[in-house]
């Protein structure tokens, strides 16, 4: 099954390679986390050299005393999104990569056990005012994170709040996706780009919403309640 065009599965060796490493069931707790900073900040950096750009903003001085540009990155408003409980593994890494610190806004959404639908238990995206004539919203660019898009009705769900908050670019940024959770989650709306590092075809599963072979319950094994 082809993918939507506004979705990218990264090609990057060493991202490959260390997802291999997170899919083990023998990974620690300890090494779990590592994993997710340590691939989102290669995810991280691939996706923004895709959606974002650079303008000259002035010029400083060199150690040396030598005059040299000094870049900006655009878009300069930009919003991270974490949804709970397992986007917040990414949120360090993004805060990394970006070169100016940003918003961060929390979304508690979970998968009903017996539909699969999203619930959204927690919103603290700032109440936003009416609307007036050349209101420029928000953010510019509002970014997702979340290490897993398994039937994409979360991403989805996350997608549709931040539309009706008035964000007009969302970049969502997932470690793993299924075919079937990423294409959902792509064609829900104008201004969305989903980038992941890979996508596994089946889900399956307990309850038949998990990715196989995927990663198992990301959010139980970086927060130490498997088995709750």
């Amino acid at each position: 099954m082809s993918l939507p065009a506004n979705v990218t599965v990264s090609s990057h060796p060493c991202l490959l390679a260390k997802l291999s490493q997170l899919r083990s069931a023998s990974t620690s707790p300890k090494e779990t986390k590592a994993l997710v900073h340590e691939l989102s900040i290669l995810l991280g950096s691939e996706a923004l050299s895709k959606v974002l750009t650079t303008t000259v903003d002035g010029t400083d001085v060199s150690p040396l005393g030598v005059s040299f540009d000094v870049y900006k990155t655009n878009p300069s408003r930009i919003v991270l999104v974490p949804i709970l409980r397992s986007g917040l593994g990414m949120v360090e890494a993004l805060q990394t990569i970006l070169p100016v610190p940003v918003p961060v806004h929390h979304l508690g959404l979970f998968r009903e056990k017996t539909s699969l639908q999203p619930v959204e238990y927690y919103n603290n995206l700032p109440t936003r005012v009416t609307p007036t004539t050349g209101d420029a919203g928000p953010c510019d660019l509002a970014i997702v994170v979340d290490p897993v898009i398994a039937t994409g009705g979360t991403a989805e769900a996350a997608i549709q709040t931040l539309k009706e908050w008035g964000v007009p670019k969302i970049l969502v940024l997932s470690i793993l996706g299924s075919t079937e959770g990423v294409t959902r989650a792509a064609n829900e709306a104008e201004g969305v780009e989903i980038f992941v590092g890979a996508v596994d075809k089946e889900l399956g599963g307990v309850g038949g919403g998990m990715i196989v072979p995927g990663v198992g319950d990301i959010g139980d094994r970086l927060f130490l309640t498997i088995g709750k």
